[in-house]
């Protein structure tokens, strides 16, 4: 049975969803759930089923009864708000949203804003939904621009300002993607598989790599969420269990 990895660390790993196929099973201890099964050996999980449509309030208390004290979730905020509205005018979806992901209580450690790659930066838009976002939510923020307009060095101070980490992502649209930004308190890293996106899976001088970067660019403190979402082919379990290793060594 293999011992849980959740503790005082850091670092938190973990795959968008929990779904695991019958062959990774070996990998965890048995629970009496599948969420419950991943959440013995993993202390983080991304709910991007929130992106595509709603759930119920009771739906999240259900999930947050399922996982350990120390467990966190990280949920996507509605495509609704992100690609719909466009981050303009989304105050009551954002309510709506929060107050069903609330359900969650304490284990609600991140919310994910991940925009469209159409979507260039515009400074009062931007600032206008993060002041927004903030003064509902006082929890780690993660944002994943798609557009190369964010990364220019006059975006930093919005980061900065709102408190919000910008997301380190594979493949990086951009150079400076591949690398965290943002508040410092929380890096974040979205995989989401490379060269085929969702599909391919991540060699062992890739994990050895990524284990290096977090290392080296989460300050002492601060907490680190490593995401793999390479989950069509299901590498996203064994990519997580193995960078797992890497970086508790």
């Amino acid at each position: 049975m293999p011992r849980s990895r959740i503790s005082s660390a850091p670092i938190r790993t973990g795959t968008a969803g929990w779904s695991i196929a019958a062959g990774h099973r070996p990998l965890f201890a048995m629970g009496d759930s599948m969420l419950a099964t991943y959440a013995s050996r993993f202390a983080m999980a991304e709910i991007n089923s929130s992106f595509h449509r709603p759930h119920r309030r009771a739906t999240y208390e259900r999930w947050a009864d399922a996982v350990p004290d120390a467990f966190r979730f990280s949920a996507k905020l509605p495509r609704t708000i992100t690609h719909d509205q466009r981050l303009r005018a989304a105050g009551p979806l954002l309510d709506a949203f929060l107050d069903q992901a609330g359900g969650l209580g304490d284990k609600l450690g991140c919310l994910l804003v991940q925009l469209p790659p159409s979507l260039a930066f515009d400074g009062r838009m931007a600032a206008t939904f993060f002041a927004m976002l903030r003064r509902r939510w006082a929890g780690g923020i993660a944002c994943e621009p798609r557009h190369a307009s964010w990364f220019a060095p006059r975006v930093d101070a919005l980061w900065q300002r709102h408190r919000v980490a910008r997301v380190a992502a594979d493949p990086a649209p951009v150079a400076t993607a591949a690398e965290p930004g943002g508040d410092p308190a929380l890096r974040y890293w979205r995989w989401h598989g490379a060269p085929r996106v969702y599909y391919s899976d991540y060699v062992a001088d890739a994990l050895a790599a990524l284990a290096k970067q977090v290392a080296a660019t989460t300050p002492r403190g601060s907490e680190a969420w490593v995401v793999f979402d390479n989950t069509a082919h299901g590498h996203a379990t064994p990519n997580a269990a193995a960078f797992q290793a890497l970086a508790t060594r």
